[in-house]
């Protein structure tokens, strides 16, 4: 796999947080930290930021799904989801679980 081109920017640290850098991680290790350091952070952004916009437009509206609004309702429909996938029926797997199967 090819190596992934980079270029050198030019960043200005607070001294005591440069300091702490210098103290607990090595020399030729710091570059590999600030960008993991970099990368890890922005993906906190992201996760924020699309956090953020779902909470002004909910993926979900109680109006677009009214055969959802009881327990029930969700009962009924997780039920209808598992039987597509799975190899028997539910009621046949709670009836070979009575028996003890």
């Amino acid at each position: 796999m090819a190596t992934e081109a980079t270029k050198r920017i030019n960043v200005t640290f607070p001294v005591s947080l440069l300091e702490e850098l210098r103290r607990y991680i090595p020399r030729r290790e710091r570059n590999r930290f600030i960008v993991e350091a970099t990368k890890e952070e922005l993906r906190r952004f992201r996760l924020r930021k699309v956090l953020g916009e779902l909470r002004r437009e909910p993926a979900w509206s109680d109006e677009d799904h009214p055969d959802l609004m009881t327990v029930e309702d969700v009962n009924r429909y997780v039920r209808r989801l598992r039987e597509t996938w799975m190899p028997r029926s539910w009621d046949e797997i709670i009836e070979e679980a009575r028996r003890g199967g």
